[in-house]
């Protein structure tokens, strides 16, 4: 067994501990709030895209 899996057998699975520490409806809703807040910025750089578009067209 190597060094890198001998320690990743030692560490727990982080995300599993949050997950058993929260309730259904606080995952449900720390899952909408990292969906919407994915949304936004996934918009927010198309909206940034298009804009230095139009502007470099105009700049042409």
């Amino acid at each position: 067994m190597s060094l890198i899996e001998a320690s990743k057998a030692n560490l727990p699975n982080l995300r599993q501990l949050f997950v058993n520490a929260r309730t259904e409806l606080e995952e449900s809703t720390y899952s909408r709030t990292a969906f919407y807040n994915i949304v936004l910025f996934m918009s927010s750089v198309a909206v940034f895209s298009l804009v230095a578009q139009r502007v470099n067209k105009a700049g042409s």
